[in-house]
């Protein structure tokens, strides 16, 4: 008699509205994939329109008392929030390499950067404060206040499942706001438990929500007349399309896209410290960031070449392999059809004109069940080649050779993309010359990977960004209110009061 095998369950993600998990009900989900093994590891719901419509409902019920609520006890739920956050980083990552794959220290430092946001929105008391001008006029006051917009709404991509929603909620919340987060269905269990991280933290129910699901979501977000603002990560036709519909629809929009980041080394460089940078910049994450460096531009030909033995010996020594394990610096991709699209280009590299250095489709990880990919160095790229010219968003390297600093300004520039780029001199004068006429939004001197820190924010220039504000910081605080000027004239008050308790802000 044949021996049954027994079933094995997967673990089903839903969606947060008001508090609580709440189960999908519109019969549609989606496969999260385990990108070490390859292997499916959970379902995860996707929301109809109704469904979308109760969280919105939802929030937009809670911001009536949210909005009262006082600076000083949303900066005091934000401290709990952080504090919960960092006793949880190792849970946190180990949610976010399962699902996306990248190493769990990759992933605590994505913890890292996401609770330095968190930190900042900690000083939301302060970084409210408004102006004011008195005797305006005869007996006329000015000021300006900063208010919340309403419901808001965060669109967040694959690759950074904890840090980007952090990027937005955080200010959102601190500054009065109540958050609709739909995360990317390929890696969506991260959201659920910093919503729960939140509750624990003592913020109000439906203050937070997540819900769970594809393009039918996304497109209600950006039709749905309560929601008042969208913010999104992700790539540029996306985002295009986010930012054009959503304005459409009257809606404030912030929505950053794809990235093709060089990095100029001049001949003057220390050229072990520019293979680290390169190297760490472009393999970190499987390349699956995007800030990360694809492109080096170097000028010289004699740079070139002692550049890319450099690179090439460091490449030798990175171990691939599944993400949990101990010692693995670079893990997979987060699923095979995009582990496959990345290989189409190295495959396509030498047709158009560019040497493949080393082929990352060689390595023997890349023929295991999981999404890997070896790490790949290509030479002699230039402009017109499609590993040049597209966001490839994954391990693998480009070098372009030039013979001047202006001409490789002028690749940086005339690039569609212009989120982030890098130079690597000793020249100072060089330096402060390319952050002046460099078009890019973030740009790095001797640091190939230039995020800014929370207090200031993060954007990109021409094909990365469609909006006027930049993410997080001084801007997402700028974006998550809305300013009102108050003109008054008051007689003098003839009634006062004796209390001698001490004073309370709350």
């Amino acid at each position: 008699m044949a021996v049954k095998e027994p079933e094995i369950t997967l673990k089903r993600v839903s969606h947060w509205i008001g508090g609580r998990l709440v189960e999908g009900n519109s019969g549609r989900s989606g496969i999260v994939w385990n990108p070490a093994t390859g292997q499916q590891q959970a379902t995860v719901d996707f929301a109809s329109v109704e469904e979308l419509d109760a969280a919105v409902a939802v929030a937009k019920e809670a911001f009536k008392t949210w909005r009262q609520t006082p600076l000083s006890r949303r900066a005091e739920i934000m401290f709990k929030f952080r504090d919960l956050v960092d006793q949880n980083r190792r849970k946190i990552a180990e949610l976010i390499t399962l699902e996306h794959g990248k190493t769990i220290p990759d992933a605590l430092g994505e913890v890292a950067r996401g609770l330095e946001n968190v930190e900042f929105a900690t000083g939301i008391p302060h970084l409210l404060k408004g102006g004011y001008s008195e005797q305006a006029s005869r007996g006329v006051d000015v000021y300006q206040i900063r208010q919340p917009l309403g419901v808001v709404a965060g669109i967040t991509p694959f690759n950074f499942p904890a840090m980007v929603p952090m990027w937005m909620f955080a200010n959102a919340i601190a500054c009065g706001n109540t958050f609709v987060l739909k995360p990317s269905e390929k890696d969506p269990s991260p959201s659920l438990f910093l919503a729960e991280l939140l509750q624990q933290a003592g913020l109000p129910d439906g203050v937070f929500n997540v819900v769970q699901g594809d393009k039918v979501a996304v497109d209600r977000i950006l039709e749905h007349p309560d929601i008042k603002a969208v913010s999104f990560v992700g790539s540029t036709p996306i985002a295009r399309y986010i930012y054009e519909t959503g304005t459409k629809n009257g809606k404030r929009v912030q929505a950053l896209g794809g990235a093709k980041n060089h990095m100029i080394v001049l001949p003057d460089a220390d050229i072990g410290m520019a293979a680290d940078a390169a190297v760490s910049a472009a393999y970190g994450s499987a390349g699956e960031r995007c800030m990360a460096i694809s492109q080096v531009v170097v000028v010289g030909d004699q740079t070139a070449d002692e550049l890319i033995a450099a690179i090439r010996e460091r490449m030798s020594r990175i171990k691939v392999g599944p993400g949990m394990e101990e010692g693995v610096e670079m893990g997979p991709l987060i699923t095979r059809e995009h582990r496959d699209k990345v290989a189409s280009y190295i495959e396509n590299a030498p047709k158009e004109g560019a040497t493949v250095v080393v082929d990352g489709r060689q390595d023997p990880i890349a023929q295991s069940e999981g999404f890997f990919l070896g790490t790949s160095l290509l030479d002699h790229v230039k402009p017109g080649m499609k590993c040049y010219d597209d966001e490839i968003f994954g391990p693998v390297l480009g070098v372009a050779r030039v013979k001047t600093y202006e001409e490789a300004v002028r690749m940086v520039n005339e690039h569609p993309y212009g989120n982030g780029t890098a130079i690597f001199t000793r020249d100072g004068g060089a330096a402060r010359q390319f952050q002046f006429e460099v078009e890019a939004g973030m740009v790095g001197i001797n640091v190939p990977i230039p995020v800014p820190v929370a207090y200031y924010s993060f954007g990109g220039w021409k094909a990365s960004l469609f909006g006027d504000l930049h993410m997080y910081g001084p801007e997402g605080v700028q974006f998550y209110t809305r300013a009102k000027i108050v003109t008054s004239r008051w007689p003098d008050p003839s009634t006062s009061k004796v209390d001698l308790g001490f004073p309370q802000v709350r």
